[in-house]
Formats: C-alpha cells, sequence, structure tokens
C-alpha cells in the first residue's frame, strides 16, 4: 500500500528572503580577520546595554518613591 505525505505549498515572504540575504552576509564576513575583535565588541556592547537599561529602571524607581513620598 503506497503511502503519500502531503506537503504545504511554500510560503516565501520578501522578508523572509531579506532576513535569509542579511544572515548570509553576516556569516561571510564573521569569517574575516577582524572576528574576533568584533565579536568581543559585541559582546561588549550587549553587557554595556543591559547594565544601562538596568540602572535607568532603578533610577526611575527611586525617582517615584522620591516623589511618592514628598
Amino acid at each position: 500500500m503506497p503511502s503519500f505525505q502531503i506537503t504545504p505549498p511554500v510560503d516565501c515572504v520578501v522578508g523572509d528572503v531579506a532576513a535569509l540575504a542579511t544572515h548570509m552576509r553576516h556569516c561571510a564576513r564573521s569569517r574575516g580577520a577582524m572576528f574576533g575583535v568584533r565579536n568581543a565588541l559585541q559582546v561588549g556592547g550587549t553587557v554595556a546595554a543591559s547594565r544601562i537599561v538596568t540602572v535607568a529602571c532603578l533610577g526611575l524607581g527611586v525617582a517615584f518613591a522620591v516623589f511618592a513620598m514628598a
């Protein structure tokens, strides 16, 4: 008894193709000579951004508390 598998049609959106192209360019560029430096800068930026957001949220909370007591 043959088994037939029905596959859904491919839904290729322009945004998906653009995202894939961007990803492929990023991967190709990452193999360059300065990959280590770029990676370190990216990690440093991510760590700094998370700290900035945390400090901003804490500062906003303290400001609200001070204004609530006044």
